[in-house]
């Protein structure tokens, strides 16, 4: 299965329910209180951060966006400050403000990453507060593609089965991020992404991986479901669907270090893939590959589009090495998001010698990664006669890319690499021997992007000339 980052600024997503203000107050310990067997906290860096469905509409700014957030909040600084936090990202904020009720607030007390206690302040919304939320949903529905519900159990999503059959009547996607042991609330959902704890909360214990598939097709049926996402924590996810076979995707953290938050990563970036038109297996394999990357953050957290390519790099066999030109453009679009300085040179690389070796490993001192372009076959020919090269496209380009100075090697097949050059845009443009820079092949685009094009010199007494000449004279053929 091939996974790509999609782009996500192509993504209309809705999201709809319960908004909530995540603050952390972290402070240093050192004694225990008189008054009480409690820790005494010196509290002195705080954060706010957006939580719930506010953090699922802030995951997909993050990805680049543009979402849609609706929700009940309370008519209070805690909701300014959610306003505050979430418009500059990128989020169009449609709160329904209740005077009666406060927006839902949770606070943590952390010190040394530890968290020491949670002090919640809230007062569930009623089915009537609930009932505006449907209306404010037809007016968004025109602009978007996908629905995301998420519920946390405060209220909001109390008629969320009307809400479904309003979004799918209008062929939208739903995808749920759910809450309860009443899945029947998410009936005729595109998708619903429970744990496994909330899972078997409804469907019972599942003995194995066989028993959970058979419960989990049986509660797609039941509910009319497309689909069924359960995370699955240290053991990945496992996505049905109706007639097709389970695909089971192992995790991809490295270390876990909160996994506050992590559900509404996943149904972010699955939301988001699906509305840029990506099948379920690879808008799924990308939402596994986000969650492992947030759980290593602390707190409510979100990923971006350059994280998600690096680690999807990571995880690739084809990350480094010989690329195509579009593999190529992703990652250099990668790396220059990590600020890493992107070195290119090119050549015919015919027979590789200690003179290439050394030119390359001082290209590569530069800058951060170096890309070689290597003319085809075809174009050695044409530019070197019938006779060349002596090895093929492919063995040079295997041979220069088992090269530790070497991060990407890509064929090119017209005369010169200017356009290819022109579209990598390169910091640094590099060529070997007695050029005039402004006479390199991508001078001109390199320059006018604010590159460099440098100039190293050969070791002149190795060439491939030389070496074919004197393979010619052993066998006493004339050179």
């Amino acid at each position: 299965m091939t996974i790509a980052v999609p782009a996500f600024d192509r993504a209309r997503v809705l999201v709809v329910g319960d908004l909530m203000l995540d603050r952390y107050w972290h402070g240093e310990t050192s004694r225990i209180s008189p008054e009480a067997p409690v820790p005494v906290v010196h509290v002195g860096p705080a954060e706010e951060r957006p939580g719930g469905a506010a953090n699922v509409a802030l995951n997909l700014a993050a990805l680049g966006a543009r979402p849609l957030l609706l929700g009940l909040t309370g008519d209070d600084e805690a909701a300014d400050t959610l306003e505050r936090l979430l418009t500059p990202a990128g989020v169009s904020c449609r709160f329904a403000r209740l005077p009666t009720h406060p927006t839902v607030t949770k606070l943590r007390v952390l010190s040394r990453h530890q968290q020491l206690i949670r002090l919640d302040f809230e007062r569930g919304f009623a089915p009537a507060d609930a009932a505006r939320i449907a209306h404010d949903l037809s007016d968004c529905l025109d602009e978007v593609d996908v629905v995301v519900l998420s519920d946390y159990g405060k209220g909001t999503l109390a008629a969320s089965r009307e809400l479904i059959a309003l979004a799918r009547s209008q062929g939208k996607a739903v995808v749920v991020d759910p809450k309860g042991s009443d899945f029947g609330r998410y009936r005729g959902a595109s998708v619903i992404t429970p744990n496994r704890k909330e899972f078997e909360a409804v469907v019972g214990r599942c003995a194995d991986d066989a028993e959970l598939v058979a419960r989990g097709s049986a509660l797609i049926e039941r509910e009319l479901l497309d689909a069924l996402l359960v995370t699955r924590s240290e053991e990945g996810m496992t996505l049905l669907r109706r007639d097709e076979p389970p695909l089971d995707l192992p995790t991809q953290a490295r270390e876990v270090f909160d996994v506050t938050g992590a559900g509404d990563t996943v149904v972010a970036v699955l939301a988001g893939a699906l509305a840029c038109g990506q099948p379920w297996p690879q808008a799924t394999a990308l939402a596994n590959l986000a969650a492992g990357l947030v759980v290593g953050k602390l707190g409510t957290a979100t990923v971006s589009v350059p994280e998600l390519r690096r680690a999807l790099f990571a995880h690739e066999e084809n990350a480094f090495g010989a690329v195509t030109e579009a593999r190529l453009l992703e990652a250099v679009a990668e790396a220059r998001a990590h600020g890493e300085r992107v070195v290119m040179t090119n050549g015919c690389f015919d027979i590789l010698h200690a003179g290439h070796v050394d030119y390359l490993a001082q290209a590569r001192r530069l800058g951060d990664r170096l890309i070689v372009a290597v003319n085809t076959d075809d174009s050695v020919r044409r530019l070197k006669g019938d006779a060349r090269p002596v090895n093929a496209l492919e063995h040079r380009m295997a041979v220069l890319a088992g090269l530790a100075a070497v991060d990407w090697v890509v064929p090119f097949d017209e005369d010169t690499p200017e356009r290819l050059i022109c579209a990598v845009g390169p910091d640094v443009l590099v060529k070997g021997g007695d050029y005039r820079p402004e006479d390199i092949a991508g001078y001109g685009c390199v320059t006018a992007a604010g590159g460099e094009v440098r100039t190293i010199d050969f070791r002149y007494d190795c060439s491939t000339s030389r070496i074919i000449d004197a393979i010619l004279r052993a066998r006493g053929e004339d050179a």
